[in-house]
């Protein structure tokens, strides 16, 4: 059998809680849903963002590193220190690609500019046009076979070696003059790390 204890009556001493009305209980329900959202949402978004940016950028360095050849924009700030490029301004038609192994890294780059410009490209490894043998194309059937370049076309070419000792890169220069005022420089940057 069982035993049912009558239910005590509230202490008319204790306040009595009133009622929650329908207005109060539609607000409580939607602050809970607004935390919960808050709490879940912003971190699964801030994950799908990161995560999207770093996909991104993955492609952007395997679209960089996976060239095998001239990309048709400027050599990093780094990348001109290292091998000791610089680029003159204005300069049209500029490209690079650099290669690395455990014996010698390389950077080709080509650019075109002015007659004046050339000058001053030149002046900055202590080189001038006089230092400038025609017909000699110093950068070699290899190199030109990995950028494509070539130097059967019209001229006159002329060309240098800047040897600097180790670590410091040497630069084989060659310089088509078929439009004097624009000359189109191609340079191989080697260094020995």
């Amino acid at each position: 059998m069982t035993v049912t204890v009558p239910r005590q009556a509230d202490s008319p001493d204790e306040p009595q809680e009133p009622t929650e009305d329908r207005r109060h209980m539609i607000r409580r329900r939607a602050l809970t849903l607004l935390i919960i959202v808050l709490l879940i949402g912003v971190p699964a978004g801030y994950l799908v963002i990161s995560a999207n940016q770093s996909r991104e950028s993955g492609k952007d360095k395997e679209e960089k590193y996976s060239a095998t050849g001239l990309t048709p924009h400027w050599p990093s700030r780094v990348q001109r220190r290292v091998y000791q490029v610089t680029i003159p301004v204005p300069a049209y038609n500029v490209g690079y690609y650099e290669t690395n192994n455990w014996r010698t890294s390389r950077l080709y780059v080509q650019f075109q500019t002015t007659a004046e410009n050339l000058d001053a490209y030149l002046g900055t490894m202590g080189l001038g046009r006089n230092d400038l043998k025609p017909d000699d194309i110093t950068i070699g059937a290899r190199d030109q076979k990995i950028t494509g370049w070539d130097f059967k076309g019209p001229g006159p070419w002329y060309g240098v070696v800047h040897e600097q000792k180790n670590p410091a890169p040497t630069h084989d220069i060659v310089v088509s003059m078929a439009d004097p005022e624009n000359p189109f420089v191609y340079v191989v940057s080697r260094t020995v790390p």
